[in-house]
């Protein structure tokens, strides 16, 4: 069953989704974060069927989240490497990850990550890009932005 398409929406978070919101690609992209880069990789790491996993391979090529790269001529296979957009979606992965850890993980986190400048497990934690401060939902407030077309992404 198709979903419905979020392609006209006027909403980044809704722009995201169109690219990354099926379940299998955020899982593909989570595996390419962690330095999975082959089919048959993916495809015994997910447990996903290999049609599926064609497709959402293919998605994430469209979409320049992933490249391929040969690494074998005959016959011809091919890595799969993340774009910097790709490399981007850390952020987005880490955070749901994060959810994870304290909402659905009632044995503790599954997978935790070290900062290797000093060697700690880490969680990453949104700051301010001005001031550096820390940030909650409290501290914040949308306003419209420059690519808005009228004024509904704000609830009154």
């Amino acid at each position: 069953m198709r979903r419905t398409s979020f392609e006209d929406m006027n909403c980044s978070l809704a722009q995201c989704l169109e690219v990354v919101g099926e379940w299998w690609t955020l899982l593909i992209v989570r595996d390419a974060l962690l330095g999975v880069t082959r089919f048959d990789d993916f495809q015994h790491r997910l447990g996903i069927a290999r049609n599926v996993l064609t497709q959402r391979l293919e998605h994430l090529l469209f979409h320049d989240i992933l490249v391929k790269e040969p690494y074998q001529e005959n016959p011809v296979r091919y890595d799969y490497r993340l774009t910097p957009k790709g490399r981007s979606l850390w952020q987005v992965v880490t955070a749901m990850r994060q959810w994870g850890d304290e909402w659905a993980a009632p044995d503790g986190p599954p997978l935790q990550v070290v900062h290797e400048a000093c060697g700690h497990t880490m969680t990453v934690e949104p700051v301010c890009s001005h001031c550096g401060e820390h940030v909650t939902l409290g501290d914040q407030r949308p306003i419209l932005g420059p690519g808005a077309r009228d004024s509904s992404l704000i609830p009154r």
